[in-house]
């Protein structure tokens, strides 16, 4: 529930006041954790890595508004054009061997409001389901909270996309709502569901990613042993 003031005037009831700081824009940073790190996407380092990682994955696709590519030229010609946006502005998403396995983005960037989204996460196979899935998310909640600025950041998924909202409700984003017939994908109507994240929240789910991420939280086989 939105904190209420009262306006002195007319005794109707506002919000309270923010300082009016701009947060600052996404940059060309490494983001290093112990299972891989998050850097600047790049076509001529990323493209080949990411083509051999999403190629054979065509579900990766169907709730997106690009793809599946019919060759790895067009592919390429789409890593080009992701990797030159400064909103969505991309990040590829890179193992412990150095390699490439998913992309996501940070964007809708309005910095005056200090909101910011993740969003257009495409993760291969070999990142699905790992480590180093949820710290990607982890590095890129504490890039956005406590290196930028913000103080809102949301995550928005097709409403039939099951994967999706599972995974915002398992990282700690909050349910807000469904948008009804929010967008027209690949000839289809969607519906969107809207989740977020609030600045005073992320002490909580920082804590939880690095008691999940600790060592202590790996048996001798490398299973964790508590969930998220």
């Amino acid at each position: 529930m939105q904190e209420t003031n009262s306006n002195p005037v007319t005794r109707q009831p506002i919000g309270t006041h923010i300082a009016a700081h701009c947060a600052r824009r996404p940059k060309a940073v490494v983001l290093e954790g112990r299972f891989g790190r998050i850097e600047k996407l790049d076509a001529l380092a990323h493209a080949d890595d990411l083509w051999n990682a999403l190629k054979d994955s065509a579900e990766l696709w169907t709730y997106m508004a690009y793809g599946p590519f019919l060759n790895e030229d067009l592919f390429k010609t789409w890593i080009v054009q992701r990797a030159a946006l400064n909103d969505p502005y991309y990040y590829a998403i890179i193992n412990s061997q150095g390699k490439a396995v998913g992309v996501a983005a940070l964007m809708e960037i309005r910095p005056e409001m200090r909101v910011i989204e993740i969003g257009h996460i495409i993760y291969g196979a070999s990142l699905q389901r790992t480590s180093l899935a949820t710290e990607a998310q982890y590095l890129l909640g504490q890039y956005v909270f406590e290196t930028l600025g913000y103080r809102r950041y949301e995550w928005k998924c097709d409403a039939l996309n099951a994967v999706s909202r599972r995974a915002a409700k398992r990282l700690g984003f909050t349910y807000e709502g469904l948008f009804r017939s929010h967008m027209i994908i690949k000839g289809r109507s969607r519906d969107t569901t809207w989740y977020s994240m609030l600045e005073d929240e992320w002490p909580m789910r920082k804590r939880a990613f690095e008691k999940w991420l600790a060592p202590a939280n790996y048996d001798n086989k490398g299973r964790q042993k508590a969930r998220l």
